[in-house]
């Protein structure tokens, strides 16, 4: 017991201390295991009616998957749960790696706040299209579920933001992102004209789109994780009661994604902006569109990690 009491103890203050991607693991994790468990409780609880044990436990995750007709609504819940819920070990793991790698490359870039609201954009989209496509398309599946569309929101938001970062892959090396993604998309394309699971690849396509048409929006200086995470704050404080926070002493303003992604001023950033941020983190955004994130020197890395908190 004191190992699995360690664990959770482990598993808790990574959920406290860590950031968004860290936290998007570990709760697909965990809803991924206790899914496991039920099934589990119920074939353990029928030993003498396996099938039934099987069939409720279909009928339990369905009320929670994306219906791909008019079910949804009823289950106005769906698109948001699907997108959390995994059956398939291989799904599921294939996800998870995914995650981590895009989620890392976006959060580094344009901040931590920012992960959140791409991924549940990229699953809402995504799970749109998957309901459009069901209507008009064939072998498309009565129900959907996975992480893969707000993933490949994430895949598409570091595709635009740093397409020529390279990242480690198994058996293959370096790899420079833009590759990555563009063979994740072209199998979905390749999956939808060959009429296989049409639904899925249409939902990753919906996903993918919604995470490009994110970052261009920022470079417009419409940062619609803004509204997002408003709400997301909103609805956790009518869930856990609100504490009293001390007060914290004021500091300059930083500039906004405008004034720092293309080297643009003028966004509208207070006239206490420390321009010496600012300057430095204009040059290093436009190093990296010029020759990539991989030819950064690791102080330019850890200044542009420290300011994608901020």
């Amino acid at each position: 017991m004191a190992v699995f009491r360690s664990i959770w103890e482990d598993i808790k203050h990574s959920f406290r201390a860590g950031n968004m991607v860290t936290r998007l693991v570990i709760l697909n994790f965990a809803i991924f295991v206790l899914v496991k468990i039920i099934f589990v409780l119920l074939w353990l609880a029928m030993p003498g009616n396996r099938d039934k044990a099987g069939d409720l436990f279909e009928q339990g995750l369905l009320f929670f998957c994306m219906p791909g007709d008019w079910r949804l609504l009823w289950h106005v819940w769906a698109p948001f749960t699907s997108m959390f819920l995994h059956e398939g070990f291989g799904h599921f793991l294939g996800n998870i790696i995914a995650l981590y790698l895009f989620g890392v490359i976006v959060g580094d870039l344009i901040g931590d706040r920012r992960v959140l609201p791409i991924y549940l954009l990229g699953g809402l989209v995504g799970n749109v299209l998957y309901l459009i496509s069901a209507q008009f398309m064939p072998y498309v599946g009565s129900y959907a579920l996975g992480a893969s569309g707000a993933i490949m929101a994430l895949a598409g938001a570091a595709l635009i933001l740093a397409p020529d970062y390279r990242v480690m892959l198994f058996l293959l090396g370096e790899v420079k992102v833009k590759y990555i993604v563009l063979v994740l998309v072209l199998l979905d394309l390749v999956g939808i004209a060959n009429q296989s699971n049409t639904g899925g690849h249409a939902a990753h396509i919906g996903g993918f789109a919604a995470g490009c048409w994110f970052v261009f929006q920022l470079r417009d200086n419409k940062d619609w994780s803004e509204p997002i995470n408003r709400l997301l704050d909103k609805m956790m404080g009518w869930i856990l009661p609100a504490r009293p926070r001390p007060k914290k002493a004021k500091r300059k303003t930083q500039p906004a994604f405008r004034a720092t992604f293309g080297g643009a001023k003028g966004s509208g950033v207070s006239d206490t902006t420390d321009m010496s941020f600012q300057e430095r983190l204009d040059a290093i955004l436009d190093k990296i569109k010029e020759k990539g994130y991989e030819n950064l020197s690791q102080e330019e890395k850890d200044f542009l990690y420290e300011a994608s908190k901020k």
